[in-house]
């Protein structure tokens, strides 16, 4: 195989909503790449919001070791010495091009008022193709351009990155695809109610959408012949915008869908289950392009899994969160059994980012949600999958709750964690006020 080029597919808040995760929601096309491909069952995000979670996978290290801490456009951007995947790839000779959505920024310094969401040829690509909107179908049609004109001038690699607003609210302009409200399932840690279930209809029908555009990126990629030399990525950037989730570090929040197709490793139907952190992404497909991976990166690469079915790459990994639409400082660890979460300031039991605030379904949960929060959590989660029980207090764990809070704190100090110097200045988002005055927040 000679080397092989990179598409990276990313959607928005769509952590593992999708049919091959065992929701109930149409997504053949994608499901049919994770049959061709290795399905990963346990990757997270470091971070439950967007451009942190982006910056962990462009740099292979986490928010506060790149910089990147809060949005991107409310002014948090990743510190300028730190390189990024597609820098790497251009080093090796691979074109790195982005199309669609970016919401990373990285060395800049224009004022919040502009609100900068990319930094875009910063990042490390040699081409941008803005796609007004960001809307899977128009990011698609650009994708099967792009792939076209590379089918026909395959002299050099690439790297592409594809970037979906799918399936980030608001859900309304995806009515004339949703699900029946009958029809749909409702998740767990939500109420079934009519509110909850329009909610998961209509964000079905961002599912359908977003499937259908990456179904018709792969049938390209097929129709072309460059399938048989190209490594295809999806995955996504944290949980789905519902209460508990997006802002949270609760599982739903945390988890992200991850599928690999590798042409030279086809095992039809693989599933992997390893602990593994979006830090990862970057190492390993450095590695399967054989490309060197940086020496000073907090992600492991991944990459034997392809070869070997016994390939356990970490025990646990860490999570943070400090802004986001509001100041919300929290650090945790994610062990294979155990989660850790320390809270730093007093704020909701259950944070919602304003999206899912407002949302349907956000508004039947919010009695629920903004009572006080505790300084610390602890949770089973063989026992206690949904984390329902905070077993701080319990005797019978008091040990696994002095390791995982030495383990946060020790981490916080070797990487100097702003939140050890008291709060984390920086701007929210200016949307709040209304509810705030209204009497609808925490």
């Amino acid at each position: 195989m000679s080397q092989p080029n990179i598409i990276v597919m990313i959607s928005h808040d769509t952590g593992r909503y999708l049919g091959c995760y065992g929701h109930h929601v149409q997504t053949p096309h994608i499901d049919r790449l994770a049959f061709k491909g290795i399905r990963f069952e346990q990757y997270f995000c470091p971070a439950p919001q967007c451009s942190p979670s982006r910056g962990s996978i462009l740099t292979g290290r986490y928010p506060h070791n790149n910089g990147l801490i809060g949005l991107a456009h409310l002014g948090f951007h990743i510190n300028g010495e730190i390189t990024t995947i597609p820098k790497e790839f251009q080093k090796a000779g691979y074109e790195t091009s982005l199309i669609g959505l970016s919401h990373e920024t990285i060395g800049e310094s224009a004022p919040i008022e502009e609100r900068v969401f990319s930094s875009t040829y910063k990042l490390g690509y040699d081409r941008f193709i803005e796609v007004e909107g960001d809307r899977a179908p128009k990011v698609a049609d650009q994708a099967i351009d792009f792939l076209q004109e590379k089918s026909a001038d395959s002299n050099q690699p690439f790297y592409l990155n594809i970037g979906f607003f799918e399936t980030h609210r608001e859900f309304d302009e995806y009515e004339p695809y949703a699900d029946k409200t009958t029809e749909v399932s409702v998740l767990p840690y939500l109420p079934d109610t009519p509110n909850t279930r329009k909610d998961l209809s209509q964000m079905n029908g961002s599912v359908k959408v977003l499937d259908k555009a990456i179904g018709r990126i792969l049938h390209t990629l097929n129709e072309t012949g460059l399938q048989d030399n190209t490594i295809v990525v999806y995955t996504t950037d944290h949980g789905i915008a519902f209460p508990r989730a997006k802002g949270t570090f609760k599982e739903a929040g945390l988890e992200t869908a991850l599928i690999i197709y590798h042409p030279e490793y086809i095992q039809e139907g693989k599933t992997n289950s390893d602990l593994l952190c979006n830090i990862d992404l970057m190492p390993t497909i450095l590695e399967l392009a054989g490309i060197a991976i940086p020496e000073d990166l907090d992600g492991k690469s991944f990459a034997k899994v392809f070869s070997e079915d016994d390939a356990k790459i970490r025990d646990e990994f860490f999570c943070e969160l400090t802004w986001h639409d509001r100041y919300h400082p929290m650090r945790g660890i994610r062990t294979d059994r155990y989660k850790y979460v320390k809270n730093f300031e007093n704020g909701p039991k259950i944070y919602m980012p304003l999206d899912a605030h407002k949302s349907l379904s956000g508004q039947e949960v919010r009695e629920e949600y903004y009572v006080p929060n505790e300084l610390e959590e602890l949770y089973d989660l063989e026992q206690d999958p949904l984390e329902q029980s905070n077993l701080i207090a319990d005797e019978k764990y008091k040990e696994i709750a002095i390791e995982l809070r030495q383990k946060v704190q020790r981490w916080m100090e070797e990487t100097n964690d702003p939140l050890l110097n008291g709060p984390v200045p920086g701007t929210g988002s200016k949307r709040w006020e209304e509810e705030i005055k209204a009497g609808r927040a925490h």
